[in-house]
């Protein structure tokens, strides 16, 4: 895993059907579910013929980290939720994880920057077990799911 401008990365080369799967579950083993799922590929297609390739962004959400950071500022929800792309690259599939660390400002907000910190490390785990083709362990998804880490999913 590598960091990028304003991300960090991962690559797989999975099928894109496995990685969008494996990604899910990576995750999902650190209590994160998905809140949105936009196919842009089809969403383009649809709205300007245009064809870009698989292209997914899915907002994935961590209800503990959430419900900290919105209970320490309540302007939080213009950050949710964290998007993570995952799109075809020919001979791999990459993956752009938001890094929370990122945000303007978060490092002069003391309520808020250890939660970035702890989001960040949620994502990198999330990231080095997709990346690492490692399995989630027995019952994450299931015990994400009791903690409404799969609350909603919009397409």
């Amino acid at each position: 895993m590598e960091r990028v401008p304003l991300a960090m990365h991962a690559t797989s080369e999975r099928p894109m059907d496995e990685a969008e799967r494996r990604l899910r579950e990576a995750f999902a083993a650190e209590g994160f579910g998905v809140l949105t799922d936009v196919d842009l590929a089809a969403t383009l297609r649809s709205k300007l013929g245009a064809e870009i390739g698989p292209y997914r962004i899915l907002g994935m959400c961590n209800p503990k980290l959430a419900h900290d950071a919105v209970s320490a500022w309540r302007g939080f929800g213009l950050l949710a939720p964290c998007n993570v792309v995952l799109f075809d690259a020919g001979a791999h599939r990459v993956v752009l994880a938001f890094d929370p660390l990122a945000i303007s400002g978060v490092h002069e907000a003391p309520r808020v920057l250890p939660i970035a910190r702890e989001a960040r490390a949620a994502i990198e785990r999330a990231l080095a077990r997709f990346e690492a083709g490692e399995a989630p362990p027995p019952g994450a998804s299931s015990a994400a799911a009791a903690r409404g880490g799969g609350a909603a999913e919009t397409r």
